[in-house]
Parts: structure tokens; sequence; C-alpha cells
């Protein structure tokens, strides 16, 4: 695991901390994500470096933070397009979930006790009853007043491996290096207090940790857990931030984010727009996945155009989803990741959205359950798909435009930001 670095001299710091939040900070440019991609726990959150894409760090329990009051604006029901067609019973065990974490919380307690008391399989009119009488709806908005934004999907991939090397089996999926450091700030810059640094020792310097290039070119003094068959699919993997491993005898493993380089994402799919090798609507999941089948040489030179890299956990045996911020199961098509700073971590969401590539209405009840380092502003949401392939090609596809309610407890008003 990393070793931790507290920082107590400013003046000994002050050149190494320079070139960690120049690694750390690098401004991304402003341009659309190629669809697929989805940079989830690349980057430090960097406050003060304007461009950055900041990150969380999802699959551990975060403690919600407070939203920005004027993100939620007061509704009421009968505003909520299409809150009267979702089969509000599919949505009760990531509720319960979500309680589980927010019963803690005293604004939460009396409905989450509730709630426990309804059960675990209540009919869709007991939910809507509960709902309606226990919470009170709050419009998502965007600082400029609109109320539509952006809603894009993820899912948990899964990918083939092996518990040791041979054949095919020649990618390493990294646990935590042993020479990794992780800085915290707070006690000397706390401006700084949700920058995340991770370097190495080198004599009496803290340098920036190695980036994907270098990481490629030397012995990563990290255990490997398993071995990918395919360097694309492992990528993604990485980009997800979770998945699952299929070992030769069929039996899978799961695997979680565990910590990341220090390095901002960087996109890919950006990357061959601007080489000039696909155009920004082909450069999707599938679309760079072709592109690497079909010029294997330029491989390595297409994954080392994102400096981040992801080091992994191998998780215990479920038949539940991957873990996200709020440190509960994901639930497919129930679950979305948000911005914290808008949206309180585990609440009720009403969705409003399309389906991927269509207009067909895409309206449901969810639980803000994850984040993720490209979902940030208001109106916006990533949408959990779930498992496996179909999953992926959905969520590969969803860049769709959307509106949110989120549901907060009778009595409790969005609370003031940090």
């Amino acid at each position: 695991m990393p070793r931790k670095m507290l920082c107590r001299t400013r003046n000994a710091l002050f050149p190494s901390l320079s070139a960690l939040l120049v690694a750390a900070c690098a401004a991304l440019p402003g341009t659309p994500e190629p669809s697929g991609e989805r940079p989830c726990v690349p980057c430090p959150s960097c406050a003060p470096c304007s461009g950055a894409a900041p990150a969380a760090t999802p699959g551990a329990p975060a403690a919600p933070a407070a939203p920005a009051a004027a993100a939620l604006q007061a509704s009421d029901w009968g505003a909520i397009e299409g809150w009267q067609r979702d089969e509000l019973s599919a949505a009760w065990p990531a509720l319960r979930a979500s309680c589980g974490t927010l019963v803690r919380q005293a604004p939460w307690k009396a409905a989450c006790e509730e709630a426990a008391r309804l059960g675990g399989a209540p009919d869709g009119g007991t939910v809507r009853r509960f709902l309606e009488s226990r919470f009170t709806p709050w419009q998502v908005v965007n600082p400029d007043g609109s109320a539509n934004g952006l809603v894009t999907g993820y899912y948990e991939p899964l990918i083939r491996g092996s518990r040791t090397r041979g054949g095919r089996s020649t990618w390493p999926i990294h646990g935590v290096p042993q020479d990794m450091l992780t800085i915290e700030l707070a006690d000397v810059y706390p401006e700084l207090k949700s920058l995340r640094l991770r370097g190495r020792l080198v004599g009496n310097k803290v340098l920036p940790y190695w980036n994907r290039q270098q990481l490629s070119e030397r012995e990563v003094p990290a255990p490997v857990l398993l071995w990918a068959d395919d360097p694309i699919e492992l990528f993604f993997l990485q980009v997800q931030g979770s998945g699952r491993v299929q070992l030769p005898d069929g039996s899978l493993v799961r695997v979680g984010y565990a910590d990341q380089n220090g390095h901002p994402y960087q996109s890919i799919g950006r990357w061959l727009v601007a080489q000039g090798e696909l155009t920004l609507d082909k450069a999707s999941m599938d679309g760079i996945k072709r592109w690497a089948q079909d010029n294997p040489r330029r491989l390595q030179e297409l994954l080392n155009a994102n400096p981040s890299y992801v080091f992994f956990r191998e998780l215990p045996a479920s038949g539940g989803g991957p873990v996200g911020a709020l440190g509960v199961p994901l639930s497919e098509g129930r679950s979305i990741a948000v911005d914290p700073r808008y949206v309180p971590l585990g609440a009720p969401v009403f969705l409003s959205t399309t389906q991927p590539l269509s207009e067909r209405p895409l309206e449901r009840l969810v639980m803000a359950q994850d984040t993720g380092g490209a979902i940030k502003g208001a109106v916006r949401a990533d949408f959990f798909w779930g498992f496996g392939a179909e999953a992926g090609r959905e969520a590969g596809k969803m860049r769709q435009q959307g509106r949110m309610w989120v549901l907060l407890p009778r009595g409790m008003k969005p609370p003031m930001p940090h």
C-alpha cells in the first residue's frame, strides 16, 4: 500500500510540491469527451488549476458532501416528467442500499427507518405513497438557471485473463505499488484539502509517480493480481474503475479500484481525433477498439496518450454490482454517478432522459450512489447500465440530454456548500 506523507515544512516541500502540482493539474482540453470513455478515477480534484478534470475515488465509502444550495429549486410531484409512469418498486432495493448509509444522518433517519419497516418488496403503490409522504422533490438546475444537462452511461466490464502469465495473458493487472507515496496537504495547505497527490521518493525529493509510459518501460514494484488477455480491454477496465476477469476455467474474479498514479486522465479517443485517425462521431469505445485492432504497431503509443494508470484490488466474490463511492453495491439501471457538490450522495433522484441514440423516454427513480472524474456539474449524471458486453454497448452509445429531481426528506433543506 502507498505510504502517507504528511507535509509539515512549506519551504522544504515547495520544489517537490510544484512538480507534483504540475503532474496532477495538467489542463485538459475543453472539447466533449468521446462517447464510451468514462474517466471515472483518474485525476485529483484540483481547485487551483483551471481546466483540470478532477476526479473522485470510487469504491470506498464516502461521507456525502454538502451540495450547492443554489443548484436545487423547490418543485412538486406534478412537475416531474415521467413520475407517474415509472415502476417505482424496481428502485426499492437500491433505495434500501442507500439507506444503509444515510440512516446514520439525522435528516434521513426517520425516512430510512420507515423504509426498513416496509420490508424488502413493497408494491409500486406502497413505494409511491412512501416517497410522496416522506420526501419533497427539488429540481436540479445549472448555475445559469437552465434545467437540462448531459447524461452518459457506464458499466462493469468483463475481460478475459489468468492467474498466471502465459499464452495471450501477458498484460498485468497491478495492485498498488509499494513505493508510491500518498501526500496529504490539508494540514499545511487547507485550500488544497481536496487535492490528492501521488509521488515517489528520490533521495530527499518527492517526485511525481511514474506515468503510464514510464510504468510500461520498467518493472513496477507492485503485485500483479492477474494477467489480462487484451490491452485495450484492460484499458477500458481502468477507465470504468472496476470489473470482472474471466479465468480459463470459466470462474470470475472481481477487481475494484484501489488507487491511481496521480496523473490526469487524457482521452485516447480525443487523441485519435487530434491525430486525424478518427472523427469525433467514430471515437466511441467500439471505434477505438477497431482502430487498435487495425493498428497493432501503434497500440502502446495510443495507450501512452493517457498518462493516468489505475491500480486494482481483488474483491470478494459477490452477485451484486460493483461498489460505488457511497460504499454500497450499484444497482443495474437504478444507480447513477453524480457531482456531490450539487447532488447529495445517496439521495433518490428522478431522472428524465432518453434511451441511447433515440427519443424514447428513459424516466425512472435512481439513486445517487457513485461519482466520477468526468461527472462535473449540477445537471450531470452517469447512468449505470450493469454488467457485461450488452451493458457496455448501451453505455458506450449514451450521450443524452436530461433533467433531474432530487428527493430530500420532508423538512430537510438543501445544505449550504462547505
